[in-house]
């Protein structure tokens, strides 16, 4: 029965907001706040083991490799005479550590057959990484109008 302490009477609801157990509740908190404080703030001595951290890998060597419209390829802006040239300048870079990247650039018109004996050069010769260089600006639009 809420609210009345006569038996007879009607129970009624009480208005009231009893207190009681939200007091009780937050002393139980205050006391383990006051016993657990003192131990966060107590520090503890760990020797850790020392390590030295490993050396950065030096960023390697990026060769620009490009070939022009008329099949001509050029070796970081250097024109090369002959594939004997390009195949002698492939061996050489494939033997140097840490290997250089290559980037191949060809001109949109440039013949497939051209590109495909320029990777497999470099294939023969050892290149392990080759990146394919391309102008997402140039629409296929603008590359018709350029040729004319």
């Amino acid at each position: 029965m809420f609210g009345g302490l006569d038996p007879g009477s009607q129970p009624q609801p009480m208005a009231e907001i009893n207190t009681t157990p939200l007091v009780d509740v937050m002393l139980v908190l205050l006391v383990v706040f006051i016993i657990t404080a003192p131990l966060l703030t107590h520090a503890l001595r760990v020797d850790l083991p020392d390590a030295q951290a490993p050396v950065a890998a030096e960023k390697p060597e990026t060769i620009r490799v490009s070939i022009d419209a008329a099949g001509v390829v050029h070796w970081n802006d250097e024109a090369l005479d002959s594939v004997a040239a390009l195949d002698a300048r492939l061996a050489q870079v494939a033997l140097s550590k840490p290997q250089p990247e290559l980037h191949l650039r060809a001109e949109r018109s440039t013949r497939y057959e051209r590109i495909a004996a320029v990777i497999s050069s470099a294939q023969r010769a050892g290149i392990e990484h080759i990146g394919f260089v391309t102008d997402p600006r140039a629409s296929p639009q603008q590359a018709g109008q350029e040729s004319r």
